[in-house]
């Protein structure tokens, strides 16, 4: 059998799937739904892998009484504890997909995908907010990213939450007054804010934080000072992150590569990824603050190569197969 990756990016809101060969040449790639396993559970998960994995053989012609690949690599959303690791390779590889699997966070995806030897900081921040890095010598720095109750700020979901309190509290005398008052009734399509709240309450809307986002970055781009805290509170989180994972590995003052993705980062025509490049640089001078412009199922692919000691030429032929993300809306 010739080597192959069966890659596999496990996000909260979609999942993709890419099979490859040793030679960095994609025979098959497909998409489905989100899957973590903290969202829809380990059976589901296991179930939406599994469909696309097969769907993924099937469209590169491989028979069906053959492993699909040499090597799992999936990276995934929810794998943020040694053990939820554990627990999740232990079980894709009693699916018998390849001889062997790696499980990782899908931040460690990213930042291989961002960079040419997986070396360095990645902090994403979509649906929610993780960090990880890892130094040349081999040691790792990551964050639990459990959300609220592992400490963390930020993520499309707590960013539209925070949209929808402070036009509330503007609304009833609470907070400061602001244009998200008018946005937020305006997205409802409702007269106030209170109709909007109650409606929301008893379900006869959906609340969905995430859709919310995007909205408190365009009216804090028109000068709002209210939506702009929230701007500049999310840029000291990604700062926060990066710095204090950069002095654990003691790479302050080392060349390294500190690597952005994800959409509420990609999603806000530059605005947060400049200031975070601003304010790094006086704290790691020699950093290169860049933003990912691949899904992170390359990078998992990538990784998966790496286990396998592909050729360098693999890695570019992996590039060029995937056209560049549209970072101006988000990726």
């Amino acid at each position: 059998m010739t080597d192959r990756v069966l890659a596999i990016d496990g996000g909260n809101s979609k999942t993709a799937v890419a099979l490859v060969d040793v030679e960095g040449r994609v025979l098959a790639q497909v998409r489905g739904p989100g899957a973590s396993p903290q969202n829809v559970g380990l059976a589901r998960s296991l179930e939406v892998f599994e469909g696309l994995a097969r769907t993924a053989a099937r469209q590169a012609g491989l028979p069906a009484d053959e492993p699909i690949a040499t090597h799992t690599a999936a990276y995934l959303a929810g794998a943020d504890l040694p053990q939820e690791e554990e627990d999740l390779r232990a079980a894709i590889e009693q699916r018998g997909w390849s001889a062997t699997t790696v499980v990782g966070n899908d931040t460690f995806a990213l930042l291989r995908a961002g960079t040419s030897d997986g070396i360095g900081v990645a902090v994403v921040c979509g649906a929610g907010i993780n960090c990880v890095a890892v130094a040349r010598d081999g040691r790792t720095h990551r964050f639990p990213a459990l959300g609220r109750i592992s400490g963390d700020w930020g993520g499309g979901g707590h960013i539209g939450g925070e949209a929808l309190w402070l036009a509330v509290r503007a609304e009833d005398g609470r907070g400061e007054p602001t244009a998200l008052l008018p946005a937020l009734i305006a997205h409802y399509g409702t007269r106030t804010m209170a109709e909007a709240v109650e409606r929301l309450h008893f379900e006869e809307v959906q609340f969905d934080p995430h859709v919310l986002c995007p909205l408190l970055f365009e009216v804090a781009a028109t000068g709002d000072a209210v939506a702009r805290e929230v701007v500049d509170r999310l840029v000291e989180e990604v700062t926060l992150l990066a710095s204090v994972s950069l002095r654990r590995l003691a790479l302050l003052d080392e060349q390294v590569d500190v690597v952005l993705g994800g959409g509420v980062l990609t999603g806000t025509n530059g605005v947060v990824v400049d200031l975070v490049r601003d304010r790094l640089r006086d704290l790691a001078p020699l950093a290169r603050v860049r933003v990912v412009d691949l899904p992170p199922v390359v990078g998992a692919a990538l990784l998966g190569l790496d286990a396998l000691g592909a050729a360098p030429g693999a890695e570019l032929r992996l590039r060029t197969a995937y056209e560049p993300l549209d970072l101006a809306a988000g990726g």
